[in-house]
């Protein structure tokens, strides 16, 4: 069971990255991770299978809840042109694997992950209950390169 405490993130999902940025930041008085353009990021859906997607997203540098904005492509899991807002909300977990097993034999819904099921979903899942927000779990194996790019250094 994922702890509470570990919840790092909201996940907000905007139709353009530079915009929010600039609105949100001066609104609610935070700084910007450099923000990232990648243009194969990985992502297997239940409906599209294994797919790279453009995905442009940022962190807010400040904690311990960041907000992270997400500009993805038409008609996937990060579009913001027609439903911008929250998203989901981020935790990190020692067993991505792990957790979303449990998660799936409660009846969530495993909406997207990093990688395929059988190739263990990766460093990522979002997965849904039947009645509530989505949650993304990440694999705390990162954590430490997230918590340097927060204090202003590259995240690749």
């Amino acid at each position: 069971m994922f702890n509470f405490q570990e919840i790092f993130h909201i996940g907000i999902r905007v139709p353009n990255l530079q915009l929010a940025m600039d609105e949100l930041g001066e609104s609610l008085g935070v700084t910007w991770a450099e923000a990232v353009e990648n243009p194969g990021q990985s992502l297997w859906t239940p409906e599209e299978g294994q797919q790279e997607l453009p995905l442009k997203f940022v962190y807010s540098c400040e904690g311990p809840q960041h907000l992270e904005l997400l500009e993805g492509p038409e008609n996937s899991i990060w579009d913001g042109r027609t439903d911008a807002g929250v998203h989901h909300v981020g935790v990190w977990v020692d067993s991505v694997k792990d957790e979303t097993n449990r998660l799936l034999e409660l009846e969530w819904t495993l909406l997207a992950s990093a990688l395929a099921p059988e190739e263990g979903y990766g460093g990522m899942t979002y997965l849904a209950p039947q009645n509530g927000t989505i949650v993304e779990l990440v694999s705390s194996a990162i954590r430490p390169r997230f918590e340097q790019w927060w204090a202003g250094n590259p995240l690749f």
